[in-house]
């Protein structure tokens, strides 16, 4: 068992799952949900008809055959409904398609590709084209299930609650229609974007442990042995903590993860450094190490900046040209590096029920934060007033409250960014302009 202390404050105290590579392609494919509601749709109309033939049952058992022609001349009424209902559904999936791939492809093009991952795991996309698509199915089926006798003594099916059933499917699909169009103007929303981006790092560092202070626990040792990593190439994106401190614990050793999450695995690169024994089992750490395509904002401190700094220089190129956009990012990368940076970094120590450390883990240290924040717009913030401000802003008020041996990043990022305005701005006036900080870069 790990030690899960949180210097969040306020933030909950939790241990973090670990991710299932399952539940990831599941979140990241969209033939999952439309599939099960479907599967789910034709169950329910199986029930619904059953009820139906039960009820038309029971009203010829009584003799109540003047109900059963009323009911007949319902679900003749309703089968009109339920026929254009099937056609206009086809058309309503068509148009939350094409929604979908415009909203992508503006994401893609306007902020980074890194933040179309919100738009393929958007819960309210896949429900809402999960309920079109089942609503769709289920009035075929029902079509299926209106008797051309009408005769009320010679009736097998009224379709009434499959009816009703259809016509709730179609509210449903209404309302989640509104919620998915609202959504998606949402993310197309740069500042909506940032904020979630923002959002999703701070659950991170929530659910981060303490960690030790230095890269290896005192009196770890050299190595004894080492573990390769023998799977797919791909990213680092989650490593099961629970199970390596069992397996270490188990063998009587400490593990040290070699790489950090987010870094790209070839196989044949040493992922566990062994210390104190030999090397635990293939099998033993079989599923330890979840290994990717992509990088996720699962236990990946450093991710969350990183996109923010792609938006960043993607609202600075000149293709683009949006240095408000760059300033946005800026406000959430200060808020960041501002909420890590009293917190222990570098490195994470799990231990076990005893408290025996059996795992370090490497996270990004602050130096290592503050240039994935800055470096790449500091370099291409120099034509642009707007933001040299508000990198200026950001610097002085990181400093005041960052501890003093935190502090020589960000005034070596304030020092290069005040030589490279000096050196490109034509004139005394347009250099002090420049470095003269604003938070709101300019007004």
């Amino acid at each position: 068992m790990s030690d899960w202390t949180v210097t969040q404050g306020p933030l909950p105290r939790r241990r973090p799952r670990a991710l299932s590579p399952l539940r990831e392609h599941l979140r990241d494919t969209f033939w999952f949900a439309p599939t099960a509601a479907m599967v789910g749709v034709f169950v329910v109309w199986l029930v619904a008809q059953e009820l139906d033939a039960a009820l038309v049952r029971s009203l010829q058992d009584d003799g109540d055959f003047d109900t059963l022609a009323d009911l007949l001349r319902f679900a003749d009424d309703a089968k009109t409904v339920v026929s254009a209902v099937g056609s206009a559904m086809m058309t309503f999936i068509g148009v939350v398609f094409s929604i979908s791939l415009v909203a992508v492809q503006m994401a893609s093009g306007q902020f980074t590709p890194r933040v179309v991952r919100l738009f393929v795991r958007s819960r309210i996309t896949k429900a809402t084209f999960a309920v079109f698509l089942a609503t769709f199915v289920l009035t075929l089926l029902v079509l299926t299930s209106y008797d051309s006798n009408v005769d009320p003594r010679a009736a097998t099916s009224v379709p009434l609650v499959q009816s009703v059933l259809t016509l709730l499917m179609v509210a449903l699909s209404l309302l989640l229609f509104v919620m998915y169009v609202n959504a998606t103007l949402r993310l197309m929303r740069v500042s909506h974007v940032i904020a979630r981006i923002a959002a999703e790092s701070f659950r991170v560092a929530a659910l981060m442990p303490v960690p030790a202070g230095g890269a290896e626990a005192p009196g770890l040792g050299p190595a004894t042995a080492w573990v390769a990593h023998d799977g797919q190439a791909g990213v680092l994106r989650d490593v099961h903590v629970a199970r390596l401190v069992r397996v270490a614990r188990g063998h009587g050793v400490v593990l040290r993860l070699v790489p950090r999450i987010g870094d790209f695995l070839v196989p044949g690169t040493p992922v566990l450094a062994v210390h104190g024994g030999a090397a635990p089992s293939r099998r033993a750490l079989r599923f330890a190490l979840s290994v990717g395509v992509e990088r996720t904002f699962h236990q990946d401190l450093a991710f969350g900046l990183r996109q923010l700094s792609d938006i960043g220089l993607r609202a600075l190129s000149p293709a683009v040209n949006d240095p408000t956009t760059a300033v946005q990012a800026l406000d959430r990368v200060v808020q960041i590096l501002a909420a890590l940076s009293r917190r222990p970094l570098d490195a994470v120590t799990h231990r076990d029920r005893r408290g025996v450390v059996r795992l370090v883990q490497p996270v990004p240290g602050w130096a290592e934060l503050v240039d994935l924040g800055f470096t790449e717009v500091r370099a291409c913030a120099v034509g642009s007033p707007q933001v040299t401000r508000r990198l200026l802003a950001g610097f002085d008020d990181l400093l005041r409250l960052v501890p003093p041996e935190r502090c020589e990043p960000l005034l070596r990022h304030r020092e290069l960014l005040r030589q490279a305005v000096e050196r490109t701005a034509p004139t005394p006036a347009d250099r002090a302009f420049a470095l003269r900080p604003d938070r709101q870069g300019i007004g």
